[in-house]
Parts: structure tokens; C-alpha cells; sequence
């Protein structure tokens, strides 16, 4: 079954600056996936750009969401608390959609998303290479936002990611998909078992297969 796809951009102002949100909608969605970028790159990401180009064909419409930091040409994020702000700015816009809003991210935007999910009403929530802690230090755990998420949670990680690997994680009621092989952005080494386009498919299958099972 194919889905006709509508892709709109839009610009909305938050307490943090002027954020942006590039559409992607399907008639009668069940859902809205929103996902924001990480604190080194954009919407330009290859699995953010991946699930836009997936979802809308599983009736998911997914909004791609820029932190106005990177929408003024910042190169270096700002600290959490400025994050979570913009990201609150543009929360009404996403619920005003209609369906149930997944809140999700990658990096620095899947903390985002946990540590505001329940404040904001999120249906669940997506991780995307969650930073479980900075490279070469573990004991300075994230584990906490992950775990306090507090609605369903999906984490995707890369079997190399330095940020965290998938076997490094605690114990919780989240799910968490590992894609073997991948690094922090689930870029994959030549020499891998699996392609490129296939450890992004591993991304896409597992968000396809999770969201359909949300109630």
C-alpha cells in the first residue's frame, strides 16, 4: 500500500530562537513521529533522512526538527536546558497535527526526548544512538534520562558506537536494536558483513516494526 507523502517546512519560534520543522505527512496518520538532530550535525543525518523517506509509507507521518541553534548557523550546540527549551517551543506545533506525537532523536536529541516526554505528553519515545556516556568515560552515565523516559521506549544503537554499545546499557523496560558494525551515525566499515544501505534498513525495520506495535 503506498501513501502519498506532502512535504511542507515550516519555521516556528521558540524561547531559544527560531526552530524549524520539514514535513513529511501522510493522510490519516496513526502517528507523528518527530526527531530531532544530534549536537555535531542536522536533519541531514542518514537515519533521520531515512525514516522520513520509510514512515509515511507505514501511515507515520514524521516531522524532521531543527534546534534554532543549528537553524541560525551555530556550530557548537548549546547546554541541555537550552535544548529541551526549543524543543518545548515546538511541541504545539507537533501535536496540533492531530495523532499522537512520538518524540524522538538522535544523540543529544534523543536525550531531549527522554528527559521530556512526560512533561510534554509524548505517546513514546525514540532513541536514536542515545549518548550513553561521553567516549572513553563510562562513569559518566546517561543512563538516567534513558530510564526516566517514563512512556515506551525504542533505542537504536550502533554495535561501535563510542558513545555507548549496545551490551553497555542497564537493565530497563525500554527495547533497544543493535546495528552491528555501526558507529555513532550507523556509518558501517567497508570490511562489515553488512552494507551500508542495509545497516540503515536495520534502522528503519526496527522503527516500522515498533511503532506498529504501539497501541
Amino acid at each position: 500500500m503506498t501513501h502519498a507523502t506532502d512535504v511542507t517546512s515550516e519555521t516556528i519560534e521558540t524561547d531559544a530562537g527560531t526552530a524549524r520543522v520539514t514535513w513529511h505527512r501522510v493522510r490519516k496518520a496513526r502517528f507523528v513521529l518527530a526527531v530531532s538532530h544530534g549536537a555535531g550535525g542536522g536533519i541531514e543525518a542518514r537515519d533521520l533522512q531515512a525514516l522520513a523517506a520509510v514512515l509515511p509509507g507505514h501511515g507515520v507521518s514524521v516531522a524532521l526538527v531543527e534546534q534554532p541553534w543549528r537553524v541560525a548557523g551555530r556550530k557548537v550546540a548549546p547546554a541541555p536546558r537550552t535544548l529541551d527549551v526549543g524543543w518545548r517551543g515546538v511541541w504545539p506545533a507537533l501535536a496540533a497535527a492531530g495523532p499522537p506525537v512520538i518524540s524522538g532523536g538522535r544523540s543529544a536529541g534523543a536525550r531531549v526526548a527522554c528527559r521530556t516526554a512526560v512533561e510534554l505528553g509524548a505517546h513514546a519515545v525514540l532513541a536514536l544512538s542515545f549518548p550513553l556516556h561521553p567516549p572513553g568515560k563510562p562513569e559518566k552515565s546517561r543512563a538516567g534520562e534513558l530510564l526516566g523516559a517514563g512512556v515506551p521506549t525504542l533505542v537504536v544503537q550502533g554495535g561501535n558506537d563510542p558513545f555507548g554499545k549496545p551490551e553497555e546499557f542497564p537493565e530497563g523496560t525500554y527495547e533497544l536494536v543493535g546495528v552491528p558494525y555501526g558507529d555513532h551515525g550507523f556509518a558501517v566499515p567497508k570490511r562489515a558483513e553488512l552494507t551500508q544501505d542495509r545497516a540503515v534498513a536495520l534502522v528503519t525495520d526496527a522503527v516500522v516494526r515498533w511503532s506498529g506495535s504501539l497501541g
